[in-house]
Order: structure tokens, then sequence, then C-alpha cells
């Protein structure tokens, strides 16, 4: 109840501002708390009406209203890099030297566009927008990117971000380079095989491995995994991005953002995550599989010396535990 009443005192001035589009009595308390319902419910607009005593239209308004409050608001507060020396030795804490955030993307159900429509076909065939996510060593996002149609590679969608412009041009974390055997190693992230291996993105070996390989690999997954219990926990606080939405694609990366955002309010704020949540969750996610990852091979000489260096040292006990 805390964290409700501080997310409406929170988005009061933006939601306030827009009382001439509501009726009279819908207070922000009420508006937030329509929003939240539908957002971490897979009801349909009617049941939510029912449960609230509101016209269907109203129920949609109010949750875009309060979305575009969370995103405007909210989000330059809430999603930030933070601490960064927290978050490297956070990851330290879990076997990885130097690593500023793990990133991942994941496909949300949608209709289909008007335009384009095979676009937004993604690989388990059906219509889908992505959302890319770098998060910090607590599962918390630290920068995301949504609206890409579900066809376009991970890859692509990297590559085409700020993020990935920041990170190549080594303005995204400060210049803290460590000494690994004899290569300088910057702050880095960590990738799946469908990102690329980069002198600051590390990602696993594939193919046939060697125990050393096996180690390093261990060691990157472990700290990896927080970004995919990220998107898992995202997924069953907020279900409706378990199921096919039907809003536009213009108001559904508003719609994601916003879940990106309360996922990390209520994370930083210890809220309780309830274990009947994943159950509801992997049933509703039963319908809509997601798409397997395909391995990007390119490197650059750099990141290969840096890779092959960490390797040895896990091997040899000479990298962080």
């Amino acid at each position: 109840m805390r964290t409700f009443m501080e997310l409406c005192d929170l988005l009061s001035p933006a939601l306030k501002r827009q009382n001439t589009k509501m009726r009279a009595g819908l207070t922000v308390e009420k508006r937030v708390a329509i929003a939240l319902w539908k957002l971490a419910t897979p009801e349909s607009y009617q049941s939510v009406r029912n449960q609230f005593g509101v016209g269907k239209s109203t129920v949609g308004t109010t949750v875009m209203q309060v979305a575009k409050a969370i995103t405007e608001l909210l989000l330059p507060k809430v999603m930030t890099r933070g601490n960064v020396q927290v978050i490297v030795d956070g990851f330290a804490a879990m076997g990885f030297p130097n690593c500023g955030g793990a990133i991942d993307g994941t496909h949300i159900p949608s209709l289909a566009p008007d335009h384009q429509g095979s676009q937004y076909i993604n690989r388990k065939g059906y219509f889908s927008m992505a959302l890319q996510a770098l998060v910090d060593h607590k599962g918390c996002f630290t920068n995301i990117n949504v609206g890409w149609p579900g066809r376009v590679h991970d890859a692509r969608i990297f590559r085409n971000t700020s993020l990935f412009k920041w990170l190549q041009q080594g303005i995204y974390f400060p210049e803290q380079k460590i000494t690994v055997g004899d290569v300088d190693m910057p702050i880095v992230i960590l990738g799946d095989p469908a990102y690329p291996l980069m002198p600051w993105l590390m990602k696993s070996y594939t193919g046939s491995l060697d125990s050393s390989q096996v180690l390093f690999n261990y060691r990157l997954s472990k700290c990896r995994m927080v970004v995919e219990c990220a998107f898992g926990r995202l997924k069953c606080h907020w279900c409706t991005l378990l199921t096919r939405s039907d809003l536009t694609e213009t108001n559904i990366p508003i719609v994601i953002a916003a879940c990106c955002v309360l996922h990390n309010l209520f994370e930083s704020r210890g809220e309780t995550f309830m274990a009947v949540w994943e159950v509801e969750a992997n049933r509703l996610s039963a319908d809509y599989v997601q798409p397997d990852t395909r391995v990007i091979r390119r490197a650059q000489q750099e990141a290969l010396r840096i890779r092959e260096t960490l390797k040895t040292s896990f091997m040899t006990g000479q990298g962080t535990v």
C-alpha cells in the first residue's frame, strides 16, 4: 500500500492535468488502481470495467494515461545506471570481474499491425514486439529499448540503439580498466551468443568446448541469468505482457516501458513476489514461446584477446571469485 500511495503522489502532477478528459469523481488513486489491475492481470477490459464500475472506454483511456505518466515522469528517475561501482562489485561477487550489466531481449505478443505486418512475425510464428534490456546485478533495468518488430534479430536491434553507440564510444561507463594477464579490460556487459563479441561485450563460447571454456561459460551464464530472471519477474508481475495485446503499435511500447519502470520501483521497494504468480505466468506464456536466438560469430581481435585472457585467469584461479 505504501508503494501504491507513493506511486500516486509521483504521478499526480501529470494525471491531474488530464482531469478534463475524465468524468468527475475518478481520483488519481482510482485511475492508478485501474491501470495497475489491468497491467497485472490477463483480464479483459470488460472484466476490469465490472471490477471498478467504470465504462469500458474509460479503462482503456486510463491505462494509457497512467502508462504515459509513468514513462514521462518516472522513467528518467527510476531507470538509471545508479552507482556503477556497486554494480561492478555485485557482478564480481557472482564471479565476473569489471562487469556493468547483462543484456538480453524478449518478445511481447501483439496484434498484427495495419502496415508491414510480416515484419512483426517472429521465428515462433506469432506477432510480437521486441524488448531489449540491460540490467544490473540485482535484476533492475538500467537501459531499455522497445518497439522493434519481432522479426528483427537481437544483434540488429542492439546495433541500432543509443546504448551500442555509447558503449562503442566508451562513454556509457566510467573509464575503469582492470589488467587481466597482459590485457587491459574495460567495464563490460554480458550477452548471449546472439550478440557480437566486442571488447566491452563478453559472450559465451560455442561449439565443442574444453574445460577452460566450460568454466568461462559457467561464470558468464551465472551472471547473465539476472537478466533472464528480470524478464521472468517482470512478466509474472505484469501479466499483460504475456498475452496478446490489443493496443496499437504506437501504444504497446509505452505500456511495455511503463511495466519496466514499475518493475524497478516495486523491486527496489522490496514488494512481495508471490510464487502463485509464476504458476499463472507459465500457464499464460505457454501460448507464446520465446524464439531461439541465432548465433553471431563476428568478433574483434581485441575482444577475442580479452575473452581468452579471462578464460585463462578463471582456470588458474586468478580471476575474481
